[in-house]
């Protein structure tokens, strides 16, 4: 089946990680944005909050926390005016495939789930010395 139209598709597991509602819609906005072949875009955080209906502060703070996930890449870039001087421009957004960041997830939650194992492994253990050993005579 081939698709036509304006649409962006998205990992179901990117539920998994814990997003909060912010941070998924401005996620979902850099994707709905973002060039297909280089994984870039560079919508201003102005542009984003009208969009997801946040302020910029709140867009950066969400940036910020998807940029620390790994999920995306910010860089400034820069750009040369009539006169010669170079000036700051937009910020460069580059998504990273999420694979990689839910593959890391699943890592995470593992060795989560192999200490909590361990953890009760030691406190069996223990409890069973606890019993076997007789009390001292007071």
């Amino acid at each position: 089946m081939k698709y036509k139209g304006n649409f962006f598709s998205l990992p179901n597991e990117i539920f998994l990680l814990g997003l909060s509602p912010g941070e998924l819609a401005v996620y979902c906005y850099l994707r709905r944005c973002e060039n297909q072949k280089t994984h870039q875009c560079w919508p201003s955080y102005k542009t984003i909050g009208e969009a997801v209906g946040m302020c910029a502060n709140t867009v950066s703070r969400h940036v910020k926390k998807l940029e620390e996930r790994g999920l995306i890449s910010v860089e400034p870039t820069k750009v040369m005016t009539k006169a010669g001087v170079t000036r700051n421009g937009t910020l460069q957004f580059t998504l990273m495939p999420p694979q990689n960041v839910i593959a890391r997830h699943y890592e995470e939650k593992l060795a989560e789930l192999e200490q909590a194992t361990e953890r009760q492994r030691v406190q069996k253990s223990l409890e069973q010395q606890t019993k076997n050993t007789p009390c001292a005579p007071l």
